[in-house]
């Protein structure tokens, strides 16, 4: 298993099916803070939905399609991001983040997200990232925007959630650009 450090004290590691308990913990703790921006986050609701939800990522990363990881703050779990979706065939690729309030603070989000990133760009070749958030959700978007992503469009009213539609920005940045910002 790897880490990566984040900062001193928090690391990005690779989250699976056999961390459900953990994951289960983090999510009840989450619960209340990624509603509605996280659908999964509904359906982890006990282990074996949060086993199935882990396994759905272990299942896509193994077929070089989707991945999941953790973000331990002082050995505890308060956080993730994870590949949505990934394609080296189209090379593009979706990222997703989520914290509890234990997480936030501290730039995790966007160190992980860097990682990502990085890895999307520089070690498998993706030309294009994406970042999906609702347009209420601010923290995400200003995750989006530190990282010098360009906002694409909005789908109005994409989707329901307690009986309300909501809208959706597309945010994204091309291998090009995120050179541009590391150099």
């Amino acid at each position: 298993m790897f880490s990566v450090p984040l900062t001193e004290n928090a690391e990005l590691r690779p989250l699976e099916p056999w961390q459900a308990p953990e994951f289960l913990a983090h999510i009840d703790r989450a619960r209340s803070h990624t509603d509605p921006w996280i659908p999964w986050a509904t359906f982890s609701t006990d282990l074996d939905s949060a086993r199935a939800t882990l396994q759905r990522y272990a299942d896509g990363q193994a077929v070089d399609e989707r991945r999941i990881y953790g973000i331990w703050r002082d050995g505890t779990l308060v956080g993730g991001v994870m590949f949505v979706n990934f394609s080296v065939k189209t090379g593009n690729c979706e990222i997703g983040a989520w914290t509890e309030p234990a997480g936030e603070g501290g730039g995790l989000i966007s160190a992980a997200v860097r990682q990502l990133l990085d890895y999307a760009f520089v070690t498998r070749g993706l030309h294009r990232a994406e970042w999906w958030c609702s347009a209420a959700n601010t923290r995400s978007r200003a995750v989006a925007e530190r990282l010098g992503m360009r906002r694409d469009g909005v789908l109005r009213e994409w989707y329901l959630h307690n009986g309300v539609r909501h809208d959706k920005e597309i945010w994204a940045i091309l291998a090009p650009e995120w050179a541009a910002t590391k150099a």
